[in-house]
């Protein structure tokens, strides 16, 4: 106990914690990341497993992947759906459920958890209600966006689910303070009591500290200033924006180059947009890197032209490697960016401000050093949470969400 009589997080964890309660959680998932040895998803859920006395994940699969069930650690499994359709994954999902745990699943199973507000929601939203059992749904994306809506027509019949899956849970983990002020605008604020703002873990202190591995101005020595982005090649992400600011900016700095350190489903139609503006000597594709670290640590900007996110990793990253940073105001840009202190932000889709503002960059070496020496010691005051809080925080969500459904 602290002086103010609260619990502290050694005294949650060893003495009334969830585990120690006999929670198991039953989560719904997609990450088949989880089906790797030593991969970052499959780790990130043993460190889970630790807070709760189990841990079942069902993951939504197809069938030819041929992913078998898994015991993963000592008190954490993992089960495929082996779905033939991506349509069937929810009941799929559901179906894995009842065959592993029959008749017994409530009596197992104390909290049901879905890692998104759509098609593993549904799975969770028909589990919790068939068994009477508490709902927990983590939101990772700003899905209340009109830019979500407006990307294509299944993201329009996911909203309607989102919305539902929303206000049936019992207890809603966001990651950031935009999502729970999209949540409330849009389903009103009798849902803010069971919002929880919980973001991304992100280990501070290993990527300010790291060193880096090489330098990208080596690598490319044809280019004068380099930017990049990290990120999924997806439509989300706003790419093709990029590089039609990239034509504008080589106009005046032919020796100007982009790194896009990613992959997607729109690698092939950016690599051909880059061709179709004479830019394939100016943009490199570099792929997916394990580490961007070195990449962060050694470019001269960091580039965000999202439409919209639900956290926004990178730009932490960016900002614990002291790489100056241009974004759209989307995710945790304008609540991690200090404009003109360690980096500058635009609206969704506004090239001039984007193209003005790399400029300004680029053409003062001096806000390049002040930007970059902001940029650590600002996220140094706004992240201090240790790897520790944060699955506290993670396992308390887990009990509030059983308390609130036995009141």
């Amino acid at each position: 106990m602290n002086e103010e009589g609260e619990k502290t997080m050694s005294d949650f964890s060893q003495k009334d914690g969830p585990r120690e309660k006999g929670i198991t959680v039953l989560m719904i998932g997609t990450d088949r990341n989880i089906f790797k040895s030593g991969s970052a998803a499959r780790e990130r859920m043993i460190e889970y497993g630790k807070l709760f006395r189990q841990l079942h994940i069902i993951i939504f699969t197809k069938r030819f992947q041929k992913f078998k069930i898994e015991k993963i650690a000592d008190n954490v499994w993992i089960y495929p759906t082996r779905s033939w359709s991506r349509w069937l994954y929810p009941f799929d999902a559901v179906k894995a459920a009842k065959s592993q745990f029959a008749k017994f699943l409530p009596k197992i199973i104390t909290v049901v958890s879905a890692q998104d507000p759509f098609e593993t929601g549904i799975a969770g939203w028909l589990l919790a209600r068939e068994f009477k059992l508490p709902l927990q749904i983590q939101i990772h994306t700003d899905f209340l966006s009109r830019y979500f809506w407006e990307e294509s027509l299944l993201n329009k019949i996911r909203i309607m689910i989102g919305k539902h899956c929303v206000k049936k849970a019992d207890r809603v983990r966001v990651v950031s303070s935009r999502i729970k002020k999209s949540l409330l605008l849009n389903l009103g604020a009798n849902i803010e009591s069971k919002i929880d703002i919980l973001p991304i873990f992100v280990d501070m202190k290993k990527i300010m500290n790291a060193p880096a591995d090489f330098d990208i101005h080596k690598k490319y020595p044809q280019f004068s200033f380099i930017i990049i982005m990290v990120s999924r090649l997806e439509k989300e992400k706003n790419i093709p924006s990029a590089i039609e600011i990239m034509k504008e900016l080589t106009v005046k700095y032919p020796r100007i180059g982009m790194m896009i350190i990613g992959d997607g489903g729109e690698r092939k139609k950016l690599e051909n947009l880059a061709a179709k503006y004479n830019l394939k000597e100016n943009i490199v594709f570099e792929g997916w890197q394990n580490d961007p670290i070195s990449y962060y640590k050694t470019a001269n900007l960091f580039l965000s032209t999202s439409l919209y996110e639900g956290y926004g990793l990178a730009i932490i990253e960016a900002l614990a490697s002291g790489c100056p940073i241009v974004s759209s105001d989307a995710g945790i840009a304008s609540e991690m960016i200090s404009e003109s202190n360690n980096g500058f932000v635009c609206p969704v889709n506004d090239k001039g401000c984007f193209v003005r503002k790399i400029l300004e960059v680029l053409e003062k070496p001096s806000l390049r050093i002040s930007l970059s020496v902001n940029s650590k010691a600002f996220i140094g005051e706004k992240i201090t949470a240790t790897k520790e809080e944060y699955l506290f925080k993670y396992g308390k969500i887990m009990e509030d969400c059983l308390n609130k459904n036995k009141l």
